[in-house]
């Protein structure tokens, strides 16, 4: 069987230029999920959780680690930029691979316009002067340029980015610390572990907090997107996917343990009372510390939340590039130029930038995309699992498969995010199944073409799942 991949047919002009270390591989994952993802779910999970908090995203570290191992595992395999794209063409074939990217593309277009609007409502708080939406496509013109100007220069602007981000949460750490000992926690000190009995402790309410919690760490997978553009080969692609997963984990553990024992309302209060949800962490935070680390920390979702959308973006673009390789969509956006893949990046860019305004605009356009970005990704996520069995366990490519790693481990996988797809809401699911009904029909007449055309069906590679 032919290379799903195979670099022979394609042009040179299609060609990635590898300049990318360890480091900056890990720069563009942490920026996608950004280290202080949970500002703005802390609540929630607090309310959900009954007060145990810090124990979600312990949990949901594990859970999530279940899908950075199956990236790691088909990295090896593949270490090209289609991500889930190209894995699951590689271990379940065309048409698992065709949906497989076809899903994920609707993760990296809205979760981008997401962090961009998140930028642009930061922004117009601080400068209300202008518009929000207007904030929100300066933030989308100024990291596309960026990425335009190349996956080097990018990495560089976004390591100082989330280096002032880090700061941040260091700084937070540090006065939350010392309020601690000097004043002691407002509640007890197990109680982000325990709950902090404003509610019984219950499994079922952890778990139900967890499946919404995991969604804070969509984003670490844009690593695998650069596989062809790192020095030193896909192992150091794997490792950089699990070392990424386990340093958001930790920051997200120790800052959401730090925020519930400052926190001066409990849990029973937050969920009787869901306004007061969205802000609770900037209520932990006033409360104890003062209003300046207030400002320091919006200031700095402002920027980072920008950033997050530049790796996103840049992410994008490489799926999209790898699918038009494959002639899955349009031949023009597999061109690069300098190695950067430009065509690719401009059309998910303004995609991204429609998207974005669109929701700066509308008064509800926050709550309409959050409430869809994450079945594209979760739906993704399952069919990776699923091509981790298909490759080493069904096709057994790599001789005999080791049971743990090959479908222990991507079972359990895909049985969190199947969960966490049945949990999503209706909005979630119907926009989902749509997406999908839509990549079905493109499936269906892609198929029809190349069954029709012996040259365009010779050019194929791998086989039709």
């Amino acid at each position: 069987m032919a290379s799903a991949t195979d670099s022979s047919r394609a042009p040179a002009a299609a060609a990635l230029r590898r300049s990318l270390g360890f480091r900056d591989l890990v720069v563009y994952g942490l920026l996608f999920i950004a280290p202080m993802a949970p500002v703005g779910v802390f609540g929630t999970l607090d309310a959900k959780s009954h007060g145990a908090v810090a124990l979600v995203y312990l949990v949901a570290t594990v859970a999530m680690a279940f899908t950075a191992f199956s990236y790691a595992q088909m990295v090896r395999v593949a270490p090209q930029a289609g991500s889930v794209f190209t894995y699951a063409r590689k271990g379940l074939g065309e048409g698992p691979g065709l949906i497989a990217g076809w899903m994920a593309m609707l993760d990296y277009l809205l979760i981008p316009a997401v962090a961009y609007l998140f930028s642009g409502i930061a922004m117009n708080a601080l400068v209300p002067e202008v518009s929000r939406w207007a904030w929100t496509a300066l933030a989308v013109v100024v990291t596309t340029l960026l990425n335009l100007w190349g996956v080097r220069v990018a990495a560089r602007v976004g390591f100082a980015v989330l280096a002032m981000e880090i700061l941040v949460l260091a700084v937070f750490v540090v006065a939350a610390a010392v309020v601690l000992v000097q004043d002691g926690p407002r509640r007890g000190w197990l109680s982000p572990l325990t709950g902090d009995g404003s509610l019984d402790f219950s499994t079922a309410a952890v778990l139900g907090a967890v499946s919404v919690a995991v969604l804070s760490y969509l984003g670490f997978d844009a690593i695998v997107s650069f596989a062809e553009e790192v020095t030193g080969g896909s192992e150091r692609v794997a490792r950089a996917v699990l070392f990424c997963l386990a340093l958001a984990g930790t920051l997200f553990v120790v800052q959401s343990y730090l925020a519930a024992l400052l926190m001066p309302v409990s849990a029973a209060e937050l969920a009787a009372d869901p306004v007061r949800q969205g802000p609770a962490f900037y209520t932990a935070v006033e409360s104890s510390v003062g209003f300046w680390l207030h400002d320091l920390v919006a200031i700095s979702k402002a920027v980072g939340a920008a950033f997050a959308a530049l790796a996103g973006q840049a992410a994008a673009g490489r799926l999209v590039f790898a699918m038009a390789r494959e002639r899955r969509l349009p031949r023009a956006l597999a061109r690069t130029s300098d190695g950067t893949p430009r065509a690719a990046l401009l059309v998910t860019a303004a995609a991204t930038l429609v998207a974005a305004v669109w929701a700066a605009r509308r008064d509800d356009g926050l709550d309409h995309l959050v409430s869809v970005v994450d079945v594209g990704a979760l739906v993704a996520f399952t069919l990776l699992h699923a091509s981790v069995v298909g490759w080493y366990v069904v096709r057994r490519r790599e001789g005999a498969p080791n049971w743990w790693k090959h479908l222990v481990v991507p079972v359990l996988g895909a049985a969190v995010t199947v969960t966490v797809i049945v949990e999503a809401s209706r909005t979630a699911q119907l926009v989902g199944a749509v997406w999908l009904a839509v990549g079905l029909g493109v499936l269906f007449v892609q198929r029809g073409r190349r069954s029709g055309d012996p040259a365009g069906a010779a050019g194929g590679s791998g086989h039709d799942g």
